[in-house]
């Protein structure tokens, strides 16, 4: 068994992390596809306006690779299809029935896995929409189905405190995931699962799978983070990852022939109005699973997706193919009177800049920057935190001075994309979202 001790990072003592109880939500009369939030993907519609559709059945295929397909997560009426600048899907929103109809795939038996061919596994996932599921190192793209690598990350649970947890979407499903692990295992050489230490009863049932342990703050248990840490050679930079939830959705494929459509989702933030799971389906509207109805407040910013690497949702909007999370913090837009004589007890900050260093309680986060932008002033704090050790100061100065080569030896490749190094920064740079987009640009002139 590897260890991966992270020295950096960060320990997030944020207010609104979700509590272990689970509701279950009533069925929305409309869910939605959100091929904006997917990166990289061209999506090619297969559906119009009025056309009917079942569970699973094709709603968009990527262009660059049209066995990739992503499928229907209800069964109804194509409602509505919201475009945005230069024609760019932006949502397919689906009316549901009262009573949904599912398309019918060959399910797989325990028996029937051990002589299944591995051409013939990936042809399944394809066709059933679960293969987008797997993204491969270092652009997070879908992995090319054709395609072949070393090993596969899973990571069970997320040390950003506003994803579901293991203990929860794996309650009952012990089994379930091995049968998972198994398949996976036919499309690769080796199949890497990591844990954080605890006393979960569910987890350690699952110990004879687990290869590595994760000590240290978030994001030690990020894949990127844990292939960084543990890679021998540089044919590795090529591995692919998959959430833990996820190898459950692949399971349920194979096991029921049906597309699968359930979620364990959380509603968290200083602002949620009950942080905990839910369970519900893909697709859902943010309203719903935030529940809006319960709220008299305005000036509540939705992130979907993580706080730390989502996105802000439109509260119209819907979680997208990838978001198990919403998060509610305060826009954070005030003038605030006196704010810069007042020490900052309550204000959450990884330097001793405000007093809330001293602070043990947990912090209510807001979208404010509490000043304007500045340029880089070398102060090293996004170093002190990176965790995969490279220089985000020098990374971005030759990012902007579209240095590629330079970015390149600095690291970018290794950006683990947590989101550590503009949470930290005083000057208030985008440094992730910087990141993200110089290697976005770099890949897309390699394809």
């Amino acid at each position: 068994m590897i260890t991966v001790r992270l020295k950096k990072g960060c320990k997030l003592n944020i207010a609104g992390k979700p509590a272990l109880e689970t509701e279950v939500l009533a069925k929305p009369s409309h869910v939605a596809l959100v091929p904006e939030r997917i990166p990289f993907i061209k999506p090619r519609l297969k559906v119009r306006v009025g056309d009917r559709v079942k569970i699973g059945s094709p709603v968009f295929e990527d262009k660059r690779n049209p066995e990739i397909k992503f499928l229907s997560p209800g069964g109804g009426e194509i409602d509505v299809i919201n475009f945005g600048p230069r024609r760019v899907i932006r949502e397919i929103v689906i009316r549901v029935d009262k009573k949904e109809e599912s398309v019918r795939f060959k399910p797989l038996t325990d028996q029937e896995l051990e002589t299944t061919q591995r051409d013939d596994l990936v042809r399944a996932m394809t066709d059933g929409g679960i293969w987008p599921f797997i993204k491969s190192f270092p652009f997070r793209d879908i992995t090319d189905p054709q395609g072949r690598a070393p090993g596969i990350f899973i990571n069970l649970g997320d040390s950003e405190p506003f994803q579901p947890r293991p203990e929860v979407y794996l309650q009952g499903a012990a089994e379930l995931f091995e049968f998972g692990v198994r398949i996976l295992r036919k499309l690769v050489e080796k199949v890497y699962v990591a844990r954080r230490p605890g006393d979960s009863s569910i987890i350690n049932s699952l110990n004879h799978l687990i290869t590595h342990t994760c000590h240290g703050d978030y994001p030690v248990d990020d894949p990127g983070v844990m292939l960084y840490h543990s890679k021998k050679s540089s044919e590795e930079n090529g591995s692919w990852y998959i959430d833990g939830q996820d190898v459950l959705h692949l399971a349920r494929f194979f096991k029921t022939g049906l597309y699968p459509i359930e979620r364990i989702m959380v509603l968290a933030g200083s602002q949620a109005h009950e942080s905990k799971h839910f369970q519900t389906r893909a697709g859902v509207p943010l309203t719903e699973l935030a529940q809006w109805h319960k709220y008299k407040t305005s000036g509540v910013r939705f992130v979907a997706g993580g706080l730390f690497r989502g996105y802000t949702g439109a509260k119209n909007s819907y979680m997208g193919f990838y978001e198990n999370s919403l998060t509610l913090i305060t826009q954070g837009d005030n003038e605030e009177a006196f704010g810069f004589i007042r020490p900052g007890y309550g204000k959450p900050s990884s330097s001793k800049t405000f007093l809330s260093c001293f602070n043990t309680s947990e912090l209510a986060l807001n979208c404010g920057l509490h000043g304007e932008l500045r340029a880089c002033i070398n102060c090293g704090y996004c170093a002190q935190v990176c965790p995969v050790d490279i220089l985000p100061q020098f990374t971005y100065k030759s990012v902007i001075a579209d240095e590629i080569e330079e970015s390149l030896a600095h690291g970018l490749l290794d950006c683990a994309e947590c989101g550590l190094c503009t949470y930290v920064c005083p000057s208030k740079i985008e440094l992730c979202a910087r990141f993200k987009q110089a290697k976005a640009a770099y890949y897309k002139e390699l394809v």
